[in-house]
């Protein structure tokens, strides 16, 4: 059996023993963080969906199978989420929307799915996975419908300068992130055509309209964005940055920015420094107190939320 396949099964299998005693999902809570959050590396703050993640220590003598956040799963090293398999994908409850939701309101909620949702691939895809990757990944997350299946027209494609580009679906692909035949995959229109193999991603943001308007913020509201002929880990650091803005200015923890755009601290400094120069933040540095990397959007920008 093939590597990739055998992760599969024996996620799978590990998932049905862990769903046939599950807690209902009112009772879940961040066991990590009710440790004091001693399993990882000092990060903001609980955040996110309640995930099920296993993880390994001490060279992988102890494993740990528990229910912790989005955030903590990010920040934990050597973690891995297990597939929602029971129950399956299209059961999960959707959220009801606010009776009165303004379009303002509906931004501020797009904005938060889309931290909330970058947040959740810093854990659950590997670090090989390059920015160019983790901006489709994004996408195609957040335009899956109920049963994981994603199709990305050609026009949305090209916006992203990713028409044509087979690299990006291979390492997704070769992640057991999603499946996605080739050529047969592809439409007439150069559209793409995959199936996700995440199950426990499409719980992230729960209703397919508001994952639409979160996947269009990613794309075209978030006021700190470069050109779409930018390099894709300077869109991807600009995006990671816009998820945590608020009122022109924003701050996070250093770990949980590189974690989500699989960069090092060097090379997010680098791109930093890019943003700057091309006017798009104002200021940038780190916090001696809180540790925490902080920075500012021009006065232009500060209407952002």
């Amino acid at each position: 059996m093939p590597a990739g396949a055998a992760r599969a099964v024996a996620l799978a299998h590990l998932a049905r023993h862990a769903r046939a005693s599950v807690l209902p999902a009112y009772l879940r809570t961040c066991q990590c963080h009710a440790r004091g959050c001693r399993w990882h590396a000092r990060h903001r703050g609980c955040a996110g969906a309640v995930l099920l993640v296993l993880t390994r220590d001490h060279g992988g003598r102890r494993w740990r199978l528990a229910d912790v956040c989005a955030a903590c799963a990010a920040a934990t090293e050597r973690a891995a989420v297990v597939p929602d398999t029971l129950p399956a994908a299209s059961s999960l409850p959707l959220a009801k929307s606010p009776v009165h939701s303004g379009p303002s309101r509906r931004q501020e909620q797009a904005h938060v799915r889309v931290r909330e949702m970058l947040t959740y691939l810093g854990a659950a895809l590997p670090r090989f996975c390059s920015p160019t990757a983790r901006l489709l990944a994004v996408q195609c997350a957040l335009r899956a419908n109920h049963r994981g299946q994603v199709h990305l027209p050609g026009g949305l494609l090209r916006g992203m300068r990713l028409a044509g580009h087979a690299v990006p679906w291979q390492e997704l692909t070769h992640a057991d992130w999603l499946s996605c035949p080739s050529p047969a995959s592809r439409t007439a229109l150069g559209g793409v055509t995959a199936q996700l193999l995440d199950a426990a991603v499409l719980a992230q943001v729960h209703g397919r309209a508001a994952r639409a308007r979160a996947a269009h913020w990613a794309l075209y509201s978030a006021h700190l964005s470069p050109a779409h002929d930018a390099p894709p880990a300077l869109r991807l650091a600009a995006l990671a940055l816009a998820s945590h803005t608020t009122a022109g200015s924003g701050s996070a923890e250093p770990a949980h920015l590189t974690r989500m755009c699989g960069l090092s601290s060097s090379h997010l400094d680098d791109l930093l420094d890019r943003l700057l120069r091309l006017r798009l933040l104002k200021t940038w540095g780190y916090d001696v107190d809180s540790d925490e990397l902080c920075w500012q959007l021009p006065a232009a920008a500060t209407h952002f939320a």
